[in-house]
This record gives C-alpha cells, sequence and structure tokens, in this order.
C-alpha cells in the first residue's frame, strides 16, 4: 500500500527533512516580505487617473529641475538631519499637477530651494521609468548618519506637488504666528500650521528663520522687514508676541551656522509672507497668467480614450483633457471650434516640432464636449472631446498621451528640447542615468 510522506509510517529522517523545507520556505516568504518583493502593491494604471487618497505624501526641497522631461531632484524631510540628506529624484505622471502661490505651475516656474509637497506613487512601469526606480518599502530604511527614515521613498512618480502656500490653500489651513524674534533684520519666527477655522488640538510650534530678503506681501504691495518695525509691528530688537496672526507663508531651506549638531540644520526659511487674502490672491492672479501663456503655446494635455476609424484616414477622437488648469484654457474647446492634434509623450514633448508641432498635427474640428456629472480625480479635467479629422496620424491611438490646440490659440514654434525629432529613443523614454548616486 502507498505511504504518503506525512503518513505516520515515514521515517523520522525523512520527517526532518520535510520540517526543515517547511522552515526554508517560510524565511523565504518572510524576507521577501521584508523586502518588498512579494508585497501587494499598488501603480497607477493606464487610462486610470489614481486616487489622492492612495499616494504618498511627503515635503522637501526643490534642488534640481529637468522641466523638458518634467522630473527633477527633491531632498526630502525625513526624522533626521534635513541637510545631510541625498537629493532624490521624482518625475510627473503625464496628468500631474504642480501648484505654485496657489495657482496653476510648470516646473520651470518653481525656484531652486522651494519646500514643496508631495503626493507621489511607485513607477507605473518600472522598465520605462525616467527616474531610478526603488525597493517599495524604501521609505521606511534608515538612511544612516543621523538622516533617519522617509528620506528616499519609492513613490517617486508624482500626481501633485505644491507649494506651501498651495498646500494651505488646499487642505484649508494657515500658519498661525506666535512669536518674533528679530535683530539687525535678522531673525526667527515661531509658528504653526493650523485648521483655518482653529480647532486643532496639539499642533507643534516649528521655528522658522526669516532675513531682509524675505518678501512680504499685503494687498497689492511688497513691503519689507523695515517696514513693519517702522509700523512698530514689529521690534527692531528682541521679541514680541504676534498673537497668533494667521497668515500664508512660502517656505525654503537655506545652510545655518552651527557644527553639523545644532538643530539649525533642520529649521526652514521663510522666501515670502503673505499677509491677507489679497496679498496670495495677487500672487495667484500673475502665476495663472504666466501658466495660461504656457498652455497655449504648448497645447493642452490630454489622453487618448478612444478612435473610431473612418475610410481614407479619416478618424474620430475621443480624448479625456488633463486637469489642473485655469478654467479659461477649458472654455475655449467648444463644439464646432476648428483644431489640432498631435501626439506627444508621457514627459508631455510634442511627438515632432522641428517646424512648429502643427506642421505635422492633424486638423481638424471638435465635434462633442461633454463634463463629467461625477466625483473628477486630481489629474483629470472631466472633459471630454470628440476630435474629428480627414488625416489621422500615428501618435492618436487609445491610451496614448496628446497635446490638443484650438484655433484660436497660436501657432507657435517651440524650442528644440521640448519636441521629439528622428523618433530617438533616448528623446522618447529618458534614462535615470542623468541623476548622480550618492
Amino acid at each position: 500500500m502507498y505511504k504518503s510522506s506525512l503518513s505516520l509510517g515515514h521515517t523520522p529522517r525523512s520527517l526532518d527533512q520535510f520540517l526543515v523545507l517547511c522552515l526554508g520556505c517560510m524565511l523565504f516568504l518572510l524576507a521577501s516580505i521584508a523586502t518588498g518583493d512579494d508585497v501587494a502593491v499598488f501603480r497607477p494604471q493606464p487610462g486610470k487617473f489614481p486616487p489622492l487618497e492612495k499616494a504618498h505624501s511627503y515635503r522637501g526641497e526643490i534642488v534640481f529641475v529637468d522641466h523638458p522631461n518634467r522630473r527633477g531632484s527633491i531632498r526630502v524631510e525625513g526624522t533626521g538631519k534635513f541637510y545631510r540628506n541625498d537629493p532624490q529624484p521624482f518625475a510627473m505622471l503625464p496628468y500631474g499637477v504642480i501648484r505654485y502661490h496657489g495657482a496653476p505651475a510648470d516646473l520651470r516656474d518653481i525656484p531652486l530651494g522651494t519646500v514643496m509637497h508631495v503626493c507621489g506613487f511607485l513607477p507605473p512601469d518600472p522598465k520605462l521609468s525616467s527616474v531610478p526606480v526603488l525597493p517599495v518599502n524604501n521609505k521606511e530604511k534608515d538612511a544612516g548618519h543621523y538622516r533617519g527614515i522617509g528620506t528616499a521613498p519609492a513613490e517617486n512618480h508624482v500626481l501633485l506637488l505644491e507649494d506651501e502656500p498651495s498646500h494651505c490653500l488646499r487642505v484649508g489651513k494657515v500658519w498661525k504666528l506666535k512669536e518674533v524674534e528679530l535683530k539687525d533684520n535678522v531673525g526667527r519666527i515661531i509658528a504653526s500650521r493650523e485648521s483655518k477655522d482653529g480647532g486643532d488640538g496639539g499642533v507643534d510650534d516649528e521655528e522658522l528663520t526669516f532675513d531682509a530678503a524675505t518678501r512680504i506681501w499685503r494687498g497689492r504691495e511688497r513691503i519689507r522687514v523695515a517696514d513693519l518695525v517702522a509700523e512698530e509691528a514689529w521690534p527692531a530688537s528682541g521679541k514680541k508676541d504676534l498673537g497668533r496672526q494667521a497668515v500664508l507663508l512660502g517656505i525654503t531651506w537655506k545652510p545655518a551656522p552651527g557644527d553639523g549638531l545644532s538643530g539649525a540644520f533642520t529649521q526652514f526659511h521663510i522666501s515670502d509672507i503673505w499677509l491677507d487674502d489679497d496679498a496670495i490672491q495677487n500672487a495667484a492672479h500673475f502665476q495663472t497668467e504666466t501658466h495660461k501663456a504656457f498652455i497655449r503655446s504648448r497645447w493642452m494635455p490630454a489622453w487618448v480614450d478612444a478612435v473610431d476609424y473612418g475610410k481614407f484616414g479619416r478618424a474620430t477622437v475621443t480624448a479625456t483633457l488633463f486637469g489642473g488648469m485655469d478654467d479659461s484654457l477649458y472654455d475655449d474647446f467648444q463644439k464646432g471650434v476648428g483644431a489640432q492634434m498631435n501626439g506627444a509623450e508621457n514627459t508631455l514633448k510634442h511627438a515632432a516640432g522641428h517646424y512648429g508641432p502643427s506642421h505635422v498635427a492633424s486638423s481638424g474640428e471638435i465635434r462633442e464636449v461633454s463634463r463629467s456629472t461625477e466625483a473628477i480625480p486630481l489629474g483629470s479635467s472631466g472633459i471630454r472631446i470628440q476630435f474629428e479629422t480627414d488625416l489621422i496620424i500615428e501618435g492618436l491611438r487609445p491610451g496614448r498621451v496628446v497635446r490638443v490646440r484650438p484655433e484660436s490659440w497660436p501657432k507657435t514654434q517651440i524650442p528644440r528640447e521640448e519636441y521629439l525629432f528622428e523618433n530617438n529613443p533616448e528623446d522618447r523614454f529618458p534614462t535615470p542615468d542623468i541623476f548622480p548616486k550618492y
């Protein structure tokens, strides 16, 4: 009669071997989980806008920008000393939203040194990532040398990149100024980021530095630290209670005096103070106008949902416009308006543009414009257009990124670094090789 390896007739030696095998399998499984190799992880899927609530959030200082490829490096704040942290590469998702001064922005608008809030995901396709791919649990690792954990997250494909005032406006918070200490136009402020309506319990105070270069905005006026001293709002020297004055802050970082062990190396610096709503609205106005001019010259990004092919090159392309733009740009997409559509890459580079993108783009007419009545995820405008053309080009395929120009927008030349030429693979799929390994 056949006896299984688990029957009572099995020899003790074979049973020992079986137990050792089981133990080995368990150890392998635990090791896989520890390294993140076998953990169920979330990655953005093609044709779907990922939910913001599944993103990993962190903040840090912008230290490098490669704006044509929509990527850069950020020094991420962790649990240790900020100045020791290695810059970490990031890439914007094609539909990723950038906000600066409470308004839409492009990476080129963000000054180096600006502290930004990040909502990021793991690379949608690690093989095509334009930045280094890290182990999925990398944010949990201690980087050592007083850097702590959280300084190198694997979630480096960004859905939302926003500066401090944009972040506060989005989540309904302000900075409450509690105390200022000043000497020779240089000093520090004790403040806390709290809900605008109050009621936050247990919010920690932060100590931030400022100096004579800090820009202070009141209404449409820019004033100096010396002006607040002259008005006796701030002391010429010494400390003063500010009574929890509500403001918005622009935050950056710069080296501070110290021997490497001082807490000053973890402090942030105030670049701007907006004293009232009119001040930040004025800043948002100018940034909005800057971005509107940029998008009109580079065209609205979108992705193709479907293509209905006709005869002899005719086709109707259904596309969803990406979000995060000013409403006036979307208002230019109307039924019956002439338009052009050009292929693009995930970096939003035009597929061609040696004689301007209009030279190679498909021309036609917007046949339908529909707006979603459901909740619109970040990255999407909720606006879908149907574009009919009599000569469809290769880049207009389902799932591909495109750029669209209504006829009211100008035909312009774009700089060489913002379009592909001769289908160079490096242009289409930038490699992470430009980023130094620290």
